[in-house]
């Protein structure tokens, strides 16, 4: 050891230190500071991001010894006297935080900037964030942030927060009332001007109220109930639903206090490593870990000889969820490279990883499949008993032969999209205790109340022993929905006594977690001869991997949105989840609707061309409207509205002026694309969709809300308080909200489906309703009034003839617990789902191509998405341009590619693996379409995965108009692009 001393945040610290240690563990495990992140301990996420005499460095690439004599700023030294540097926020006014975990690096990267360039243009910054990674946001608003933080460093004073870098950019509404829409900041967009009453923003005519009708006879229920957009009183009103809202939790991100699962420690804790398979399918003949066990320091060591010998499914999500069961904690057999074999608990880190190296395994390799369809094929490799073919998923409407049959025209495509990693920036860990008979397990996950019962069963112990607490989480986008780690993380627990930490490293979490299913789609459409659609078959090739996990959830969500987009009366779809020795397919972002949607929106634009039609005018022919009919259930579609979001987005996007553009001959090359998309909202009609919500008054008149719904940084936690606090007129710091813990909230089937702000935010109406009647009722009593003629609103019940007679709330309550029924004032509501509507997109694009090189510049984005209500536009907006990075790489970049011969991940490495970064995005502009959804909170939908699910066809159709030419293999890249020009690559 080597004993230095280094100057952090403006204090000397003499720490003892390894040669090879790096600033970053040093900063984190010796010195505690955990704002610090890390995220790839590789360099290529900057995560860990530190100010090193002024200059931001990664600071898992120094090692600590080099660092003496140097300044070193953490982002725990930016903040002063409890006050946020302008910088943090900046951040958080902007909405430039979701899950927080990219924070920390990027506000240090920011401070480096500014500090050397006071006035930089978004080119600048945009450049600066090269070495900075965010999942969450898609760069906007951070890149808005820094402009606002730089102008106000220059002693200048904007008055919004999306004035700087927004100046070219509009994000409007479209359906609310006239008057009604606000800016994040209390500010009209600059582009925003009102129309007449009547009128929508952009001046149509509307409906009364300034809001756009349903059409008579079509929308489900009682209109009278809820007004024509669905929300009470059409909107008008509202205080705090619709209102731009940071994150709770913005400050604390923006600071680095908020600890995350891989920043916690508990007393005696223990380290876990886990070897994986470095074959991709074999028996274990023989596995030795004495050697391992003897090594100091070393606690314990799991293989499948010394675990529980029970079958699961870690894509479970309730109890008697029918789904296959064949997955074990370690099993005598491997189907992947990166199956688990072992795993080891042991006092630090470096112990662990020797003991993996000490592990002797002996394989028998057995043949092996990559390519899904020839897992089909007679004769192919085995992987489970029973053959490769996991399920047969199929889905139909009408008569698909008939109508195929009599069809003037027929097209046909085969289109395949890639295997994609989630790359959320914190990694998989999970932290687990076994004391006094009971299971503590922290885990970065996206359904606890799954998580326990997987672990109850596997490990033999009563639900009421088994607790899992949901940390805050830096991303999942599905990836933390499956309980990957807990089982190891609790085995390792349960056989040592003591905490154990695992945490994976990034090539670990690429490598052997959960990835997007990579597919191959036969498409073949019948149409009448103006182009009408009477007649659609699809057949989805789903290469699932290795276990069966989501094999049927993921198929079966993917099928059924296939019948929510176009009025296509004869439609049928067979999804195939197959087998392969390939890394396990399991939950993303869109859950399937992202391969439907990339194929069919490709397919639709090869049907476009063939025709000589306009892309969007084929889809205003063909797209679904209000009221319409889902073939499949014969059931109403709702309010749903992608024909307003193709006609916002093209007016937008300037599509007219665009294509009668004369297309381009040089060597750039210029096109335009459109897709048009859809999900869900909830798994209503799947299968249980409840949540349930405890809401409790406190003395001073706050209020408590405890929800089992999961915040993975999305902001659902901040959406329900605003709903909550709509109903009883209070601010939003003042409701708390306790989530996300199988002891002290009450069972919720889970954070995926896009359905927190549709179940739970119905939920926490609902129960905030149930507050309000006991509090009106209570201030009757003391006000000796009709509980008819009082309001409730600014933390008082007031008269509502005479306002200065009034009680507040917090008198209200200790009156409740003191009077003669001495009672406490809290609801406790449950709600399930009774109805699914969609979640609608337009996306619109325009590239520019390298026709020397095969680059593809994304100029202009324009996505118009019907949210119904946007209980906080800030984030819906944060959540679309995020989705809009997503779609992107997806689109273009993004695959995670896998050896033919050996099955090996060829780029496991942020470095290697391409991202969109901030210099690559586009200019965006969003459109919210707002025109309310019955049975949705206020109207609210769903937008979380929607935001993503259109964005890589609309980029590709415009790569394929630019070049003339078509392209069925995702993602684009620039390869793909000179092999279909003829040009050497």
């Amino acid at each position: 050891m080597l004993e230095i001393t280094l100057e952090v945040n403006g204090t000397s610290y003499k720490v003892d230190v390894e040669p090879n240690w790096t600033l970053l563990r040093v900063i984190r495990d010796v010195l505690k500071l955990k704002g610090t992140k890390c995220g790839c301990a590789t360099g290529d996420c900057g995560a860990c991001k530190v100010l090193l005499d002024g200059a931001a460095v990664n600071s898992c690439t120094v090692l600590a010894r080099n660092a003496v004599g140097k300044k070193i700023t953490t982002i725990e030294g930016l903040s002063q006297g409890g006050e946020l540097h302008p910088i943090q926020q900046a951040f958080v006014e902007a909405g430039a935080i979701q899950c927080g975990f990219c924070t920390p690096g990027m506000i240090i990267t920011a401070k480096a900037l500014l500090d050397r360039n006071p006035d930089p243009t978004e080119a600048e910054i945009r450049a600066a964030l090269d070495n900075n990674l965010c999942r969450c946001t898609g760069y906007v608003k951070i890149v808005a942030a820094i402009q606002l933080a730089a102008a106000r460093l220059r002693g200048e004073n904007p008055l919004s927060p999306l004035l700087p870098g927004e100046r070219d950019r509009d994000i409007s509404v479209v359906g609310q009332q006239s008057g009604q829409v606000e800016a994040w900041a209390g500010l009209k967009p600059l582009n925003w001007q009102p129309g007449p009453e009547g009128t929508l923003a952009g001046g149509q005519p509307t409906g009364p109220g300034g809001l756009e009708e349903w059409p008579t006879g079509s929308a489900p229920g009682d209109q009278q109930q809820a007004g024509p957009s669905g929300l009470p009183d059409g909107g008008a009103g509202l205080r705090q639903v619709g209102k731009p809202t940071p994150l709770k939790d913005a400050a604390a991100k923006a600071t680095g206090r908020l600890t995350y699962v891989g920043d916690m420690e508990l007393p005696h804790m223990l380290h876990g490593k886990i070897l994986f398979s470095p074959v991709p399918h074999a028996r274990i003949k023989s596995i030795d870990t004495s050697a391992a066990e003897a090594l100091p320091g070393v606690r314990a060591v799991a293989t499948y000889l010394n675990s529980p010998r029970v079958a699961y499914n870690s894509a479970l999500r309730y109890s008697g969820h029918n789904i296959p069961r064949n997955e074990y904690i370690f099993d005598e057999k491997v189907r992947f490279i990166g199956d688990r074999v072992a795993a080891v608990a042991a006092d630090d880190e470096e112990t662990a990883a020797r003991a993996l190296k000490l592990i002797k395994v002996e394989y028998e390799e057995l043949p092996a499949v990559f390519d899904p369809e020839e897992a089909l094929k007679p004769g192919a490799p085995e992987i489970h008993p029973g053959g490769n073919l996991a399920a047969t998923v199929k889905a139909e409407a009408g008569d698909v032969a008939g109508a195929m049959a009599t069809a003037d025209l027929v097209f046909t495509d085969r289109i395949t999209t890639p295997r994609v990693t989630h790359a959320a920036i914190e990694l998989h860990a999970c932290l687990a205790e076994y004391s006094n008979g009971k299971l503590t397990v922290w885990s970065a996950n996206q359904n606890i109340f799954a998580t326990r019962l997987i672990l109850a069963e596997v490990l033999g112990l009563p639900l009421n022993k088994v607790r899992v607490i949901k940390p805050p989480v830096g991303g999942a986008f599905g990836g933390k929905l499956e309980a990957v780690l807990e089982p190891v993380a609790a085995l390792l627990a349960l056989k040592t006594g003591r905490p154990v930490r695992l945490e994976l490293t990034r090539r670990e979490v690429m490598v052997s977690t959960r990835t997007r299913y990579a597919a191959v789609f036969y498409l073949k459409t019948g149409l009448k001869r103006d182009g009408t659609i009477v007649a659609q078959e699809i057949k989805a090739v789903m290469d699932k991997g290795a276990y069966a996990t989501s094999a049927l959830n993921v198929t079966s969500a993917m099928n059924d949105k296939a019948f929510k987009l176009y009025r296509i009366p004869n439609l049928r779809i067979t999804a195939l989840p197959v087998y392969t020795n390939n890394p396990i397919g399991g939950a993303m972002r869109g859950y399937g609707s992202p391969q439907l949607m990339a194929a069919r929106e490709m397919h639709l634009d090869h049907i476009a061309r063939a025709l000589g039609r306009d892309p969007v005018d084929f889809r205003r022919q063909n797209l679904v409207r209000p009221g319409d009919i889902n073939p499949r259930f014969n059931k109403t579609l709702g309010n749903c509205r992608p024909l307003d979001c193709l006609e916002e987005g093209a007016a937008r996007f300037g599509w007219e002026e665009k294509r009668r553009r004369p297309k381009d001959t040089g060597r750039y090359r210029r096109g335009i694309g459109v897709a048009s998309g859809n999900h869900g909202t909830g798994v209503f009609g799947v299968h249980v969709d409840l949540t349930t919500v405890a809401l409790k008054m406190n003395e001073d008149g706050s209020c408590t809300l405890f929800t089992g719904n999961q915040d993975l940084g999305q902001g659902s936690s901040t959406a329900l308080s605003l709903i909550a606090a709509e109903v009883l007129g209070l601010e939003l710091d003042q409701v708390e909200v306790v989530e996300a813990d199988t002891e002290l909230t009450s069972w919720d089937v889970g954070t995926y489906a896009s359905r927190v702000t549709w179940v739970g935010g119905n939920a926490a109406k609902k129960a905030a309703e149930k507050v309000r009647e006991q509090l009106l009722e209570e201030a009757a009593r003391l006000l000796a009034e009709p509980a008819g003629e009082l309001e409730l609103g600014g933390g008082y019940v007031y008269v509502r003839k005479n306002p200065v007679k009034r009680v507040s709330l917090g008198e209200i309550v200790i009156a409740a617990q003191q009077g003669p029924d001495q009672r406490e004032i809290k609801a406790y509501e449950s709600y399930h789902s009774v109805f699914g509507p969609g979640s609608y997109a337009a996306d619109f694009a325009e590239v520019e191509v390298d026709t020397e090189t095969g680059a593809v510049r994304v100029l202009n984005f324009v996505a118009a998405h019907d949210v119904g209500r946007a209980i906080n536009p800030l984030q819906v907006a944060g959540q679309i341009e995020g989705g809009i990075q997503m779609g992107l790489g997806y689109g273009l970049s993004e695959e995670l590619q896998i050896d033919p011969a050996t099955g090996r991940v060829l780029n496991p490495s942020l470095k290697k693996y391409h991202l969109f970064k901030a210099a690559d995005m586009p200019h965006i502009d969003v459109i919210l379409v707002e025109k309310g959804e019955e049975h949705g909170p206020f109207g609210a939908k769903s937008i979380g995965e929607a935001a993503t699910v259109a964005v890589a066809p609309a980029v590709v159709n415009a790569v394929a108009d630019a070049l003339g030419l078509e392209f069925n293999d995702l993602p684009v890249t620039p390869e793909k692009i000179l092999t279909a020009l003829g040009k050497q690559v």
